[in-house]
Order: structure tokens, then sequence, then C-alpha cells
């Protein structure tokens, strides 16, 4: 019932609608991509230079634990060797910041693009209600986190389990190794274990993606009566009136044109005016008006005449009155079937012309007084 009185949210959700939620901060994000982007990058950075960061860490490690005799006797200067220790160990960790930095940045963008909106940040108390809280923990939503939690552990134990058993062979090696090949191999086997993993979590990122874009876009959906009212409203305004208008106009010009290659004759002023015309011999009605336009779309007429082989005739007044009296579709005025008649005999007596044969004169066709109008379609007054 709720479906058929126009309140199930069964539409699209319309561009404004869209742009509205964009400004208050709503937009498709999916939490796993970024994640499993910061996490995949900085473990590519450590498997690239995992044997030499470890060892270079290691040895700032141990050189943490010795002090030579002048240090031991200005106890002041151990501020200055901590701190110069601390900024080495700062400086091997800055590819690693800089890489998951920047693949932050673009990770986050890749779903709902890059937004920032005051209105996203300021406190909504309407989150502090109880019934809001329990739907959250208990809808929908709660239950696909809940999926995606299970499913992430799944896959990282499952993962786990395999490189552990693939390297128990070379873990239990290590033991047998010197201190520093042991770290740099446990670095790479460290690295690569974690590459692994991470990759685990791009599976989830490529399903969640998706998967946020379809949720949103399905919470953003509208009745039936939000789409009518957000018409009515659009429709309200000044600037978009006039972009329909222009649209209807432009649409209309168009069908008009594709009219004009089953015209018999366009009567031109030659310039301003154009009016393609249509007469069928075999019955008893009067030419149809096809198509006209002033200016620019006079132009276009001519053009479109010119292409498909439709006979152009100049004749200004007649051109004039056809294009003030006559609507589209319709017949040609009584008091213009003298005059159109002399230019569709013309123009249907070159098509009979044979070689050797005298072409009809071309005729002047005259225009009762009450149909002769002026550029501006105002009646000429006759003298």
């Amino acid at each position: 019932m709720a479906e058929k009185n126009g309140s199930e949210p069964t539409e699209e959700a319309t561009a404004r609608k869209l742009r509205n939620a964009r400004d208050d901060g709503q937009v498709a994000r999916s939490v796993e991509l970024p994640a499993a982007a910061v996490t995949i990058g900085a473990i590519m950075v450590m498997y690239f230079i995992g044997s030499a960061w470890m060892t270079r860490m290691a040895n700032l490690f141990a050189q943490g634990f010795k002090f030579d005799r002048k240090t031991l006797d200005n106890p002041g200067l151990l501020a200055s060797t901590f701190a110069s220790q601390i900024g080495e160990s700062f400086l091997l960790i800055v590819p690693i910041l800089a890489a998951t930095a920047i693949l932050a940045v673009l990770s986050s963008g890749a779903t709902g693009g890059y937004l920032f909106s005051m209105k996203s940040v300021l406190p909504n108390f309407g989150k502090l209600s109880p019934l809001q809280g329990f739907s959250r923990m208990f809808g929908s939503k709660a239950l696909v986190e809940l999926g995606k939690a299970i499913l992430k552990f799944s896959l990282v134990a499952t993962v786990l389990w395999v490189l552990v058993s693939r390297q128990l062979d070379q873990l239990m090696a290590l033991g047998q190794m010197g201190l520093e090949p042991a770290l740099a191999h446990a670095g790479i086997m460290i690295a690569e274990s974690a590459l692994w993993l991470s990759l685990s979590l791009l599976v989830i990122a490529l399903i969640d993606a998706p998967y946020q874009r379809f949720a949103f876009m399905k919470r953003m959906r509208m009745t039936k009566q939000e789409v009518k009212d957000e018409m009515k409203d659009m429709e309200g305004q000044p600037e978009v009136k006039a972009k329909i208008r222009q649209r209807q106009r432009e649409m209309a010009n168009s069908k008009m044109l594709q009219k004009v290659k089953d015209a018999d004759v366009v009567i031109t002023n030659p310039e301003h005016f154009a009016v393609a015309l249509s007469y069928d011999p075999t019955g008893d009605g009067a030419p149809l008006l096809l198509a006209k336009g002033s200016d620019f779309l006079a132009q276009r007429i001519r053009e479109e005449a010119e292409k498909h082989g439709v006979e152009i005739f100049a004749a200004p007044p007649l051109a004039r009155a056809l294009y003030f009296t006559t609507k589209l579709d319709h017949p040609i005025p009584e008091a213009l079937y003298l005059a159109v008649a002399q230019v569709i005999a013309y123009v249907f007596s070159l098509a009979d012309v044979r070689p050797g044969m005298e072409r009809m004169r071309k005729p002047s066709p005259k225009i009762p007084p009450s149909m002769q109008f002026d550029a501006n379609g105002k009646q000429v007054q006759s003298t």
C-alpha cells in the first residue's frame, strides 16, 4: 500500500539531491580501501628497503647502549646523544611515512572524491538518540560490518597459516645465524609475509568499495512525490524555465529541419526568411508549410534544401507573407493560392524539361495587398 501511495523510495536520486547531500558531507566512502592502500604501501616500501632498513635500525638500537668515556664523564651530553639517535631513527621511517601519507590522500578520494564540508564536522545532537543508536547497532549496516570483520579475520588467518607453514624451516634456521644476518633475513620474511597479509585486505576493499557506492545510492533514493516536488521547485526558477524553453525550441527546430527534404520548394526572402512547402498534386488539399525560419534558421533551411536537392525560389514578398500568416504543418491561406500555384507549377515544370525543350518562364508571383508584410511582420499599407 505504501508503494501505491508513492511513499516508497523507489526512484533514483536526482542530481540536485546528490549535490545537496555532498554539500552536507554525505558521499559514498569505503574505509577498507584507504586502510588496504596505506598498509600495502608501507609494506611495499619496507619490502624494498627491508634488509638495509632492519640492519641500520639494529645498529642504532645497539649504539643506544654504548657510551664512550667522554659521555660518561659529562652526563650533559646524553641529551644530545639521544636527540641525534632519535633524529636518525626518524629519517629511517620518513620513506614509510611519505608513502603512507600519499596513498592515504589518493585512496580517500577514490570512491566519493575529495570533499570538505563544515556540516559534517559540526556536532549532530540527533545522533544521541537511543533509538537511532540501537538501529545502528542492530541494523543492516551493523550486520554488513560484522560480515566484513568475519571475512577479514578469516582471510588474514588463512593467509597467515599458509605463510607460517611455508616459512617454518626458515624461522627455525634464524637461531643458527649471526645477529645481523638473522635480523636482515627476518626483515625480509616479515615484509614478505606482511605484504601477502595486506593483499588479503585488498580483496575486502575491492568488495567493499562497490558495495558502499550501491548502499549510498540506495539511501539517496527518492519517492515519486519527492521527485515531483523537486521538479516543480526547479521549474519555478527563471533560469531553469529559460533553459527548458531553449531546449524545446532546439528540439522543435531539429524536427522541423528534418522535414525540409520532403518539401517541393523553398521560398526565400532570399536571406532573412525561408519557408518550405509541400504539395500533393493527386489530392485536393492546399500546399502545406513544412518549415519556416528567419535569419540563422532560414539559412539552415536553405542548406537542408540544397543538401537534398529541393528547389529554392526567391520571392521576398511571398516568403514574408507565408512566414507571418501560416503555422507549421498547416495549409497556406486562400489569399495566397494563386501566387503559390505559380511557383509550384514552375518548379514541377523543371522536372519535366527535356533536352531541346524550352523551359517555362520564371514567374513573378503577385500577392494581394492584405498579405504584404515588412521584415518586422507589420502589414504594408498600399498606396
